[in-house]
């Protein structure tokens, strides 16, 4: 019986990205663990708490766990059969309750399994190890006792949550006058973010954004929040370094800590790509989408659910482009699919009669064929809701306008003319967009000026609760100024201030898709050891930038920034057209310039991982792909939530404007 952690480092010969270590651990030293592996001889039992649930449904599928030999998943906390001849799988939290239930299982004359091998999702006290050990009729029928040190949840090949839903709320509002509450929140956010580290064997370099007002100024709890989860990770990493075998000593990959307030803009202005439009435009319920289908015995339409995720090859390949790129994708491949698809020529056929062999290259394709229909019909049918809404709301219009005003190019005349030409405007659009505005233009909000604005915007008190807590949320003045996070400068050519300067050496390829996050910027400034230091502040001392790599392999060494080479097109952000047509290969293949998710791992260089309090955004988890191949370093996105506007707009009008002092504040 012993304390074990995973002896596969992610710094090995192979490069596997995040979710597939994070896959591979859970299916191959837990569950592979007992028994006779993958054989389904010795079937076994898996037991699991509300957390771990999560963390195993959010990382493999139910046929992933069944090969490993599981019979039968269960509620650690259910009446469950007794079944004295298989093994049992405990994958649980180090609780008090989750030790006491797994004694009463395995204790006295008749446990409910024949033997338990016992994982922890996090490090478990050393008050429970001993009440384990002192059990003495537990102890022979433990298979395995260790700690797997997984306890997050990912979202994404390169994303993962704590599942803190409401971290805004209890973090930045009025309930962070709790001390306690507040406290408890960040330690299981750190407990959690620091098994990530546990399980890829990575030895981080801890940024965070730091508060303002160390110079005497002061300094409101929610500046603090960074830094205090950054120290309550070290804390954790620290331990890790001394108790899990051939963990790192050195460090191995950069995380930089932020919260909400570094980037309001992202969460509320439209994005325009595939992925992010679903989910802002449709009525999905997470990545569930529900459309209707014929019936097979002839009846009223049948609704089907379909999931947008990973193992959809068109998902994986559409979800980050442009939707008007996406829409003439899935066109030319579903035309050309047809076109070159032997059954799909066969059924076109009108009723004239077909050879034996022409029956028989119809059977064979005729399986594949309805698959790849399937899928393709499935995406243009949500393309074309998507444009449908887009046109029937006015979205390119009022998108136009918000990126015009992020980019300096329109001002307080152009949104007072929006408002009033476009009074049927959508209120949650007219709502986002001055909350944009708000961020641009803050002193536009002082005074009445606000109720002013309200009224020409036809906004209700309670919606514009959601600027003022947005405003407040950015914290102090001298915060903005200089963090960088806001960069105000201004241009003898443009109307007003901008919030973002154009990318340089990067064209537009489609209309609308010239907004980018801050953590773009501020990815690439870490990258190339140019983050201010006052600004974001290092637990450890790192290194220079460029290291010395003599004797050591590209994978533990920043490699050199470069361009993307990908080829592409100039297109004005001003043209009407907005869309071109494109031609594929085939009818079903991606173009070799999107195979984005087949990306080549060899050579990368150290990870970095970027952590927002307070929920990011979906443009957020895209740019982190995009970085990855554009600085060939895998860019791993973590946050509290991960939140569409509607969502975000929900949790910002629960924050209270009332500001904590840091008196109050226990560091």
């Amino acid at each position: 019986m012993s304390f074990s952690d995973s002896e596969t480092s992610s710094h090995g010969t192979e490069y596997r990205n995040f979710k597939h270590v994070s896959r591979d651990r859970l299916l191959h030293e837990m569950l592979g663990s007992s028994g006779s592996g993958d054989s389904r001889s010795s079937w076994k039992v898996l037991i699991m708490d509300k957390v771990t649930v999560k963390v195993m449904s959010s990382t493999c599928k139910m046929a992933d766990i069944t090969d490993q030999g599981v019979s039968l998943v269960e509620d650690l906390f259910r009446r469950r059969q007794p079944l004295p001849t298989m093994d049992a799988i405990y994958f649980i939290q180090p609780s008090k309750e989750n030790v006491v239930m797994f004694l009463s299982d395995m204790s006295g004359r008749e446990p409910l399994y024949r033997k338990a091998y016992v994982y922890f999702s996090s490090p478990i006290p050393k008050d429970l190890v001993a009440r384990i050990k002192n059990d003495t009729s537990v102890i022979p029928r433990i298979g395995a006792l260790g700690e797997m040190n997984l306890e997050y949840f990912p979202i994404d090949s390169q994303g993962f949550v704590t599942d803190h839903e409401r971290a805004l709320e209890e973090l930045f509002g009025e309930s962070a006058q709790n001390s306690r509450r507040t406290d408890a929140c960040l330690n299981v956010m750190a407990t959690r973010i620091a098994t990530v580290f546990a399980s890829l064997k990575e030895f981080p370099f801890v940024r965070y954004r730091a508060p303002k007002g160390r110079d005497g100024s002061t300094t409101n709890f929610r500046e603090l929040v960074p830094e205090k989860l950054a120290t309550a990770i070290w804390n954790n990493i620290t331990m890790y370094r001394s108790s899990i075998p051939n963990f790192p000593q050195k460090e191995t990959c950069e995380l930089l800590i932020l919260d909400r307030s570094v980037d309001q803009i992202a969460p509320v202005i439209h994005e325009w790509t595939y992925d992010a439009m679903c989910h802002d435009l449709l009525d999905m319920d997470g990545n569930k989408y529900v459309h209707e289908v014929p019936s097979k015995s002839g009846g009223p339409p049948e609704k089907k659910e379909v999931l947008l995720e990973d193992q959809d090859p068109v998902w994986l390949e559409l979800r980050h482009t442009h939707i008007a790129d996406a829409s003439e994708r899935l066109h030319d491949r579903f035309t050309n699919f047809v076109s070159k698809n032997k059954a799909a020529q066969m059924e076109q056929r009108d009723g004239g009669e077909l050879s034996t062999r022409d029956l028989q290259k119809m059977v064979q394709a005729l399986p594949q064929y309805n698959e790849q229909k399937e899928r393709l019909s499935i995406h243009v049918e949500i393309a074309g809701e998507l444009n449908k809404v887009i046109k029937e709301t006015g979205l390119r219009e009022l998108g136009q306008l918000e990126q015009d005003l992020v980019f300096g190019d329109a001002g307080t005349k152009e949104m007072i003319h929006f408002l009033r030409t476009k009074q049927d405007t959508a209120g949650e659009n007219k709502l986002r967009l001055m909350m944009i505005y708000a961020s641009v233009y803050p002193e536009k909000f002082e005074g009445d000026k606000a109720a002013k604005l309200m009224q020409l915007a036809k906004l209700s008190p309670e919606d514009m609760k959601a600027v003022k807590n947005m405003r407040m949320l950015e914290g102090s003045e001298k915060r903005k100024a200089s963090s960088g996070s806001f960069s105000l400068k201004f241009d003898s050519q443009k109307k007003g201030k901008a919030a973002r300067q154009d990318r340089t050496g990067e064209e537009e390829t489609w209309q609308l898709f010239r907004f980018y996050p801050v953590i773009e910027e501020l990815v690439e400034k870490m990258c190339k050891g140019d983050l201010p230091k006052d600004d974001y502040q290092c637990m450890n001392s790192p290194q220079p930038a460029t290291r010395e790599v003599n004797g050591s392999s590209a994978r533990n060494a920043p490699p050199k920034t470069a361009e993307s080479t990908n080829p592409r097109s100039v297109r004005s952000r001003r043209t009407p057209n907005w869309a071109r047509s494109r031609t594929s290969d085939d009818g079903y293949s991606s173009d070799s310039n999107l195979r984005s998710f087949s990306t080549d791992f060899k050579n990368m260089g150290q990870r970095i991982f970027v952590f927002i309090i307070g929920g990011a955004t979906r443009s957020e988890l895209r740019v982190c792909h995009k970085l990855t191949s554009k600085l060939r370093r895998e860019v791993v996105l973590g946050t509290t939530s991960l939140d569409d506007p509607p969502q975000y707009i929900t949790k910002l009008k629960l924050l209270s404007e009332k500001e904590l002092s840091v008196d109050s504040l226990r560091i």
